[in-house]
């Protein structure tokens, strides 16, 4: 099944498309959130915190892999749009072997500096033990990992939103049975965690696999299309790269807010990890639209379509602006009981502390949209420098919430971290892509742009 998005009504299309991505990505956090659901109910607040300090670490590692993933499928939903069938299928032969690679060289590095980086990071003496065995699982599936986002990018560069969903409801399911399985039954604790994660993000990827081998002609290679030239292959890494460090460069700034989190104490790490679920489960609609302005934007860029563009972010905003205020007044209002589904309610400074992140967060949920929508239609316009600059400057802003908010307003402070960021990534992005368009619209200027 694939999808054109160069034309029909582009509201209706956007729309359409992200609402596989938000339920997907829901699903996701849930499958997430059992981790931390079962764990912190079931073997206590010290283990919840073990699991959730390696969520900055988790995130610059597979942030990273993510990014690049994503890269690679802009290339490919560019020559969707652009009608070059051959091209898709060089692009799809060409992302296998980078990611191939990718996944090697990643586990390697990250089950080596795993316990390091945990160490330099302060993590508390109580819980570092069953942090470095949560992480180093999790770093060991790192090519399960890249199997689902790789398959699962393709299929949404052509359009097809749906199916990837169909997959990750069944990889939820079979992550929360084996969370049951792995932590009650065996008593495997944090380690059964990692492994059920891993287990489930490998069904989906192999579901994918399955899928787009018995259903997906337009990705049907030949022994012909894996010889890649320099070209084929600079040309992805240009894409790949810039994504790929620009994850990466927003998780150092996680990393650094969670090293200022680890010095105030298990408590303040196990508030923050919950409030943080629910945050994600807030804020992955306002993603998911963002994700479908990357296609959007893509096929409709290889289509020559310039107006078109503009018109669906124009829509989009509207959608996904509208979202984030509806969201963030639910977290605001109901902060401390969704954060009581983690701990329970006698965890009575635990709850408090969420509703503070939760309450902050929330009112500026509405920047975050504008955030995604400008920055993936960046990146499906193949623009990755102004992105990356955008994540130096969550990582700036982040930083400064770490290392000098923390210090005269503790945990209050980090709660700012985010919305700081959110705030100075989007300035650049808004003028970027506003930019962008403009010379765009410029017949010399759009053909040169179109021939770099």
């Amino acid at each position: 099944m694939t999808k054109s998005m160069t034309t029909g009504n582009p509201a209706k299309l956007i729309f359409f498309f992200a609402l596989p991505l938000i339920v997907g990505n829901i699903f996701q956090q849930f499958y997430s959130m059992a981790d931390t659901v079962i764990v912190g109910r079931t073997i206590g607040v010290n283990a919840l915190a073990a699991v959730g300090c390696t969520g900055s670490l988790t995130f610059f590692i597979l942030g990273f892999v993510n990014g690049f993933t994503s890269g690679l499928s802009i290339i490919t939903s560019q020559r969707f749009g652009a009608g070059d069938s051959e091209g898709v299928k060089r692009s799809f032969a060409a992302s296998i072997v980078l990611s191939a690679v990718l996944s090697v060289c990643m586990t390697i590095l990250a089950v080596l500096v795993a316990r390091p980086a945990l160490e330099l990071l302060q993590t508390p003496e109580e819980i570092i033990d069953d942090a470095t065995r949560y992480l180093t699982v999790i770093f060991c599936g790192i090519s399960a990992t890249v199997l689902y986002n790789i398959t699962s990018n393709m299929l949404r560069a052509l359009g097809d939103s749906r199916m990837p969903l169909y997959f990750l409801v069944i990889a939820c399911c079979v992550n929360i049975v084996l969370d049951l399985i792995f932590i009650l039954v065996f008593g495997l604790g944090v380690l059964g965690a990692g492994a059920a994660t891993i287990l489930a993000q490998l069904v989906s990827g192999l579901c994918c696999s399955l899928y787009i081998r018995k259903k997906q002609p337009a990705f049907w290679v030949e022994r012909r299309h894996f010889h890649l030239t320099r070209q084929e292959v600079k040309l992805h890494l240009n894409t790949a790269f810039p994504m790929a460090f620009q994850m990466s460069i927003i998780a150092i700034g996680s990393l650094i807010l969670q090293f200022a989190l680890n010095g105030l104490g298990a408590t303040s790490v196990a508030a923050y990890t919950a409030a943080q679920k629910i945050d994600s489960i807030a804020t992955m609609p306002l993603n998911s639209f963002g994700a479908a302005m990357a296609t959007y934007a893509a096929q409709n860029y290889g289509a020559h379509k310039i107006d078109r563009i503009r018109k669906g972010v124009f829509q989009c905003i509207l959608m996904s602006v509208s979202f984030s205020l509806v969201a963030g007044l639910v977290n605001v209002c109901f902060g401390s009981n969704l954060a009581a589904i983690f701990v329970g309610t006698a965890e009575t400074e635990v709850l408090e502390l969420a509703k503070t992140f939760l309450s902050i967060s929330g009112t500026l949920y509405w920047v975050l949209a504008l955030l995604f929508i400008y920055r993936f239609t960046l990146q499906g316009l193949g623009k990755g420098l102004v992105p990356t600059v955008a994540g130096i400057m969550e990582l700036i802003m982040r930083a400064f919430a770490a290392l000098i908010l923390v210090e005269y307003a503790g945990f209050t402070g980090a709660c700012f971290a985010n919305p700081l960021a959110w705030i100075g990534a989007c300035i650049p992005l808004c003028a970027a892509y506003y930019m962008t368009m403009h010379r765009m619209q410029h017949p010399r200027k759009r053909l040169a742009m179109s021939l770099t």
